[in-house]
């Protein structure tokens, strides 16, 4: 267990901050949460701001003096920025130099150049799925737009059949897979294994993405037949390189973390010893840290060079990635801070001894709770970070792998029903010059088959395994 994962358990072991019963901490919990809603959806407050006073009033009306509130809040806000705010600015880093170097655009065009007719859209999910891997969704589809709307456009496609398997494969990415922030909060938050998740993850991911992308895609494009809207087709990064690094090594470093983090897991299945030196080798290169910045190092050989980066371009490229991501970071630290008040209120506590009376498996549980808050927030990350600390005590008896499975449950509810109040709905409905009901028969309608899909196949799972 990691230093953060013992301080996080002896934090929720810790004695509750309020003397409230149940009922009063049940009321405490929906109205901390639809505040959060009412600020976010009414007055349009930004999610960091919301979550903070929700925060501060889940403690109030839950009975808790203000100082031990503010307490937990800060506690959980430092505690997840540390645990996951490294590998948000590493990702970030890494998504950067994929897309200036022109190094997605090469993995776009090598796939593309492979396919045609009815493989389009198989390649197009393969791509996005790809690219997905160390982008954040928002980065991914401003990437991947303009290839979605050429492909649809110089090989008259329909806008839909390329369309969904592009954003179905950007979506599970992240909402499943580490390292992305929803995942790797829910992980903190649960104590999971990292690389279990990750192992698991993809191979949720796999179905889930073929269901909800190449095989919707068909009904989608019936649904919805629209022509690739011209304005909306911007330049590529690499328009105005020179050169752009190869195909193999740009997909060597995507893939890099992923390879490291997975072998570690394996080698913690197969060996099942931390004193042996293999185990303690592969535990400092799979950790998310040093697979991140290991990526990052050789991206700036294997993508940064290759396009004729200086050394200048590359550090300006750094400081360019990192500037977005401060208010991910924020929100990301703000859900941990909610979190922890959750706990330290003895909501978890709550949450458990009410669980043990219910017939309903906790996975199912957790689904039902990321969906509740996603459709209420319309926010993937806030969705997936409230759940987390809602059901965090249930992970307590679980075994390695059902923690895992539990992760994956609260990242698959996480996706229900994008609407009128996710921002991603709305950056959708615009590139592709979609209608509001347009955009819900099939960018909505996509992301509830991934949630549905994904968290069925994680019952599966949890009966198997």
């Amino acid at each position: 267990m990691t230093r953060l994962s013992v301080e996080m358990l002896a934090a929720d072991t810790a004695e509750p901050i309020t003397s409230a019963g149940d009922a009063q901490l049940g009321i405490a919990v929906l109205a901390g949460i639809a505040v959060i809603v009412l600020l976010i959806t009414k007055f349009k407050l930004h999610a960091f701001l919301a979550l903070t006073i929700g925060s501060l009033a889940l403690g109030a009306f839950a009975g808790a003096p203000l100082d031990k509130a503010i307490a937990s809040f800060t506690a959980g806000l430092g505690t997840t920025v540390a645990g996951v705010g490294v590998l948000i600015a590493l990702g970030a880093i890494l998504g950067k130099m994929l897309a200036d170097s022109g190094g997605a655009d090469q993995i776009v065009d090598t796939i593309l150049a492979k396919a045609g007719g009815r493989s389009m859209p198989w390649a197009m999910v393969l791509i996005a799925s790809v690219i997905g891997l160390p982008l954040f969704f928002e980065v991914g589809v401003v990437l991947l737009i303009p290839v979605v709307l050429m492909v649809a456009k110089r090989g008259n496609y329909s806008l839909m059949r390329i369309g969904i398997p592009a954003l179905a494969g950007l979506s599970v990415m992240h909402g499943l897979v580490p390292p992305h922030p929803g995942p790797l909060v829910a992980i903190d938050a649960v104590g999971a294994n990292l690389g279990v998740t990750l192992a698991l993850g993809v191979l949720v991911a796999i179905p889930t993405v073929v269901i909800a992308g190449p095989v919707f895609s068909r009904y989608a494009a019936r649904w919805v037949d629209v022509p690739a809207p011209d304005r909306m087709i911007p330049q590529r990064p690499s328009e105005e390189l020179e050169k752009r690094p190869g195909f193999g090594a740009t997909l060597a470093t995507i893939l890099l973390p992923v390879v490291l983090m997975l072998a570690k897991a394996l080698v913690d299945i197969v060996v099942d010893d931390p004193e042996t030196t293999v185990q303690r080798v592969f535990d400092v290169i799979g950790s998310p840290l040093i697979a991140l910045l290991a990526a990052v190092i050789v991206g700036i050989f294997t993508l940064g060079r290759p396009a004729g980066f200086s050394k200048e371009r590359i550090s300006q490229l750094v400081e360019k990635g990192l500037a977005p991501i401060a208010g991910i970071l924020l929100i990301v630290g703000a859900g941990g801070g909610f979190k922890q008040t959750l706990i330290d209120c003895g909501v978890g506590q709550m949450v458990l001894d009410i669980s043990k009376d219910w017939s309903i498996p906790a996975l199912l549980l957790a689904w039902l709770i990321a969906v509740a808050i996603r459709l209420a927030t319309g926010s993937a990350t806030v969705a997936t970070i409230s759940a987390a600390g809602l059901v965090a005590p249930l992970a307590a008896d679980m075994s390695t792998t059902h923690a895992a499975l539990l992760v994956l449950a609260i990242g698959a509810g996480s996706l229900f029903f994008s609407h009128v109040n996710d921002a991603g709905f709305w950056l959708v409905k615009e590139y592709f010059g979609l209608t509001v009901g347009q955009n819900i028969k099939t960018w909505s309608v996509m992301e509830t088959i991934i949630s549905v899909v994904a968290g069925g196949l994680v019952l599966l799972l949890s009966l198997v395994i």
